[in-house]
């Protein structure tokens, strides 16, 4: 789903209530700052789980707040591919490494578990990305790869392949 928002404090957070009130599973937002429209609005991805029955009430209470909705989509995100990162990922940005995927507009991370043994050991993650299409999917994979390589992680893939 993709929002225009007035760009002004709290419509973020406007906008996202309606999706918890009406039993919506949020489960990637993407919000770029830089990218204002000529109307001082900001668009936003929102990815969501949410039962079809429920989208119309969900589109009225988002537009009731002043949000508009531009897009809906279903299923955007057709591949998937689980890697496993092993290195020092919380003290090398974890945030800035799924930021570089998610921010993409093509590719996302939609699932991180991961173990830490001890402080200064290494931690092990594995790392599941959704993608538009095949090579999409690559290129994300690649900038995955290049981000390992600047932060000395230790890339193993593709376990399963990619779905």
């Amino acid at each position: 789903m993709k929002l225009e928002l007035k760009d002004t404090p709290g419509q973020l957070l406007g906008a996202l209530k309606p999706i918890s009130d009406i039993g919506g599973n949020i489960i990637t937002i993407i919000h770029q700052r830089d990218q204002t429209t000529s109307e001082n609005t900001l668009k936003v991805d929102v990815v969501l789980e949410l039962a079809e029955q429920k989208l119309d009430a969900l589109i009225e209470a988002l537009r009731e707040r002043g949000c508009g909705v531009v897009r809906i989509g279903k299923q955007r995100l057709l591949q998937k591919q689980s890697l496993i990162m092993i290195g020092h990922l919380m003290h090398t940005d974890l945030t800035d490494t799924v930021d570089r995927i998610d921010q993409t507009g093509f590719a996302e991370v939609s699932e991180l578990h991961m173990v830490m043994p001890a402080i200064d050991e290494p931690s092990t993650a594995k790392i599941t990305l959704r993608a538009v299409s095949p090579e999409e999917m690559l290129h994300a994979v690649r900038i995955l790869r290049e981000v390992a390589e600047q932060k000395d992680i230790l890339i193993l893939e593709p376990i399963g392949g990619m779905e």
